[in-house]
């Protein structure tokens, strides 16, 4: 479990309101972190923050679009003075599902910002104090998504391979300086995200993963990067990471047409 001593006393969660991001914020709290919660809707952010703080935790919240270019700055407003030992960025969901060509390049550009120019922003941030203390921890929510393309979902599919990537490297630089980082890969899991998202999740083989055990498991492997798989996605990732795209890319998606809703037009 999470080290006070090496990932404290302060914790940021961007994505921190509800789904895998308020199980975070509850067992970190459990753990003796004190928090700062970042998410778009004050109400379930609220909610989170409240159940943290039952828990004994100090709790900062702020209610901010990442997307947005001042967000970096009220973020910086929000924790400054704070020793954060742990960033957590749990706040990649896919925004636009869409065909590229017939799609609003702006929404996609959304996606890219959400899922990339803001985590390294904050990575950026928080990790070189890190850096500096010689401790600390960066765990970045990642998605099977990543591991191959797919049809209306081909940027977010993108930037995840992007964040996978980008956490390896940043694994080897940051690993000479007792610093964590860790990519947490999620499959399908039981959050009000997916349900928006009209995701089924009833498919039969279909393993659905719950979210106090993937942030439990995720907070366990910290030490464990670059990457590590929720349990029981084990075989997708191996299924996805073979040399015959063409196979692979054409079965993936016929798998994919039973879980997501009609495209739009």
């Amino acid at each position: 479990m999470i080290d006070v001593a090496r990932h404290g006393p302060w914790a940021v969660i961007a994505g921190g309101s509800e789904g895998v991001g308020a199980s975070f914020a509850t067992q970190l709290a459990e753990a003796g972190l004190d928090l700062v919660l970042l998410a778009r809707k004050p109400g379930p952010l609220e909610e989170t923050a409240e159940a943290a703080r039952a828990l004994g935790a100090e709790v900062r919240t702020l209610a901010v679009d990442l997307t947005d270019p001042e967000a970096m700055t009220r973020i910086a407003e929000v924790t400054e003075g704070l020793e954060v030992g742990l960033l957590v960025f749990n706040a990649g969901a896919n925004t636009y599902g869409h065909e590229f060509v017939t799609g609003e390049l702006d929404r996609f550009r959304q996606v890219i910002d959400l899922n990339i120019t803001a985590q390294m922003a904050m990575v950026r941030h928080f990790g070189e104090p890190m850096k500096e203390r010689r401790r600390g921890g960066i765990l970045l929510v990642g998605s099977l998504a990543g591991f191959m393309g797919q049809a209306q979902i081909s940027v977010y599919s993108a930037v995840k391979a992007f964040c996978r990537i980008f956490a390896e490297g940043l694994w080897l630089e940051m690993r000479e300086h007792d610093v964590d980082v860790l990519e947490f890969v999620l499959g399908v899991t039981r959050t009000p995200a997916m349900a928006r998202a009209g995701l089924s999740m009833d498919v039969p083989g279909l393993h659905v993963s719950e979210p106090d055990d993937v942030a439990r498991q995720a907070l366990a492997s910290l030490g464990d990067g670059p990457v590590q798989v929720a349990a029981g996605n084990e075989r997708a990732v191996e299924a996805r990471s073979g040399t015959d795209r063409t196979r692979l890319v054409l079965g993936a998606h016929e798998a994919m047409k039973k879980l997501l809703p009609p495209a739009s037009a």
